[in-house]
């Protein structure tokens, strides 16, 4: 005899549960949610926490001044060499 579990669940959260899901190749969430328990009981499961890097797309106007900035810093231009923190508070306070 199989047993109904009820999660209350807000609608956003289901959406964006079966759409990960479904990228996981899960047939639905309830698949999913069997897999989790299955190896939860048999304590196969091994949970990591990881972040996805994110992706920042910058402005056409960003892309520009980070292009000249990389030229410069390739020609040797604009840079500075600091030997000590004070040395480097000195340069950063003159401007």
């Amino acid at each position: 005899m199989n047993t109904v579990l009820q999660i209350p669940l807000s609608a956003d959260l289901r959406t964006k549960s079966l759409i990960s899901a479904r990228e996981m190749g899960f047939s639905s969430l309830q698949e999913a949610v069997r897999v989790f328990l299955t190896n939860l009981a048999n304590q196969t499961m091994h949970i990591s926490i990881q972040q996805k890097p994110t992706i920042i797309k910058l402005s056409e106007k960003a892309e520009k001044r980070y292009a000249r900035m990389k030229k410069d810093f390739e020609k040797g231009r604009h840079v500075g060499v600091a030997h000590s923190v004070d040395e480097l508070m000195r340069k950063l306070h003159e401007g």
